[in-house]
């Protein structure tokens, strides 16, 4: 097999919009590209886990993969008294994963040689390891991995370059009014595959100019000439503003949008998450890169009002993500040719897409370093 070669950056996103031009097809379609984006982007960032309702008891730990296929990385998320961990689920001592299946126990035990740990990651017992110089180490202790939370919804980074809190702040400054702790945990779980590089998908999230075209059942709750985007250092919101008649949240007096009847909160989380808040509860996308050409993308539903679920911008969940399925496709179809290279942003609609594609190249220009990152210590997060 022959060694990735050297990638270089050769495009700009101008700060303009109305100058710039979007990114390349090649870094949509390239593998190793796709490999870089990995490494550069999605390694050093934040990203939904799971809920932590499943982990009430002492003891509970539940084994997970962070983003198989690009980052592949074995966690466990665990409950030692009153603290949730998440720490590497692979043994110091030869790389097996120690925990394969939902458990419950008050350590941790490796099938391997018997190395055994603390719920907080401590060696304990090291079988055959007596007369060892200079063990244990530090680096003997399974590494705990930076995570926090947003009501039940678990979140964590293996080297986080900011914090999760600073990632979140613009969430809780439009939510801080709803009840999160409400959300006692996920109502629904499915599961799709989309035929499109993963960064395609959230191309399409970034913007509401297709709704009138793609989605018509949503253009008929939504004001669309209301239709806003904010940005924020690594947040984009779209509000959806509803149409006389429709569902909205009763804003508080204070609040930053007071006056406006507001249908929907559509957060994207910087690089591949999406909080959409609803007065019926929130709609989490987790978009899980797969292959340049293939994405999974897991929806979870929290619910704190049932009599609203379906009614208003968050009604037809299934029928909007099979609209947006089907012209994604359809972009994939159209960046495999040689024709087309790059685009232009529609200024007064596309700021979110190009206030991403900036975030993007930026991290793509550093270089490739050491892909095993060391994590760092854990921290918290908000409303949880």
């Amino acid at each position: 097999m022959s060694a990735p070669r050297q990638l270089t950056v050769d495009w700009t996103i101008d700060a303009n919009i109305r100058r710039a031009e979007t990114l390349p097809s090649k870094v949509y379609r390239d593998a190793d590209w796709f490999r870089a984006l990995g490494e550069r982007v999605l390694a050093p960032s934040w990203h939904y886990l799971t809920e932590s309702t499943a982990l009430v008891d002492h003891g509970a730990q539940v084994p997970l993969t962070l983003l198989p296929g690009v980052l592949d990385e074995p966690l466990l998320l665990l409950r030692d008294h009153d603290e949730l961990r998440c720490l590497s689920n692979v043994c110091t001592h030869r790389g097996k994963c120690i925990v394969e299946q939902p458990t419950r126990s008050r350590s941790l035990r490796c099938g391997y040689h018997g190395r055994r740990f603390a719920l907080d990651g401590r060696v304990l017992a090291a079988p055959g390891f007596d007369g060892a110089r200079g063990f244990p180490t530090p680096r003997d202790n399974l590494a705990q991995v930076a995570h926090g939370q947003l009501g039940p919804m678990v979140f964590v980074s293996l080297a986080p370059e900011y914090e999760l809190d600073e990632l979140l702040a613009p969430v809780v400054e439009r939510t801080a009014f709803l009840p999160w702790d409400a959300l006692s945990g996920a109502t629904e779980h499915v599961r799709y595959e989309v035929a499109a590089n993963w960064m395609l998908y959230n191309d399409n999230y970034l913007e509401g100019f297709h709704i009138p075209f793609v989605h018509p059942g949503l253009a008929k709750a939504l004001e669309i000439g209301a239709y806003r985007t904010l940005l924020f250092d690594r947040v984009v919101l779209q509000l959806g503003i509803a149409k006389d008649g429709e569902t909205a949240f009763e804003l508080p007096d204070e609040h930053p949008d007071a006056g406006q009847r507001v249908a929907a909160f559509y957060f994207f989380l910087f690089p591949a998450t999406m909080l959409n808040v609803y007065p019926w509860g929130v709609s989490l996308n987790q978009v899980a890169p797969l292959s340049p050409e293939r994405t999974a993308v897991r929806f979870i539903s929290f619910v704190w009002n049932r009599e609203l679920v379906l009614r208003g911008a968050g009604a037809s969940l299934d029928t909007v993500e099979q609209e947006d399925e089907a012209v994604v496709e359809s972009v994939a179809l159209g960046l495999r040719g040689r024709i087309y290279q790059r685009g232009r942003y529609a200024p007064q609609h596309e700021q979110g897409l190009h206030h991403v594609h900036r975030l993007l190249t930026e991290m793509l220009e550093r270089p490739l370093d050491d892909r095993n990152p060391q994590p760092s210590a854990p921290r918290g997060g908000l409303l949880g």
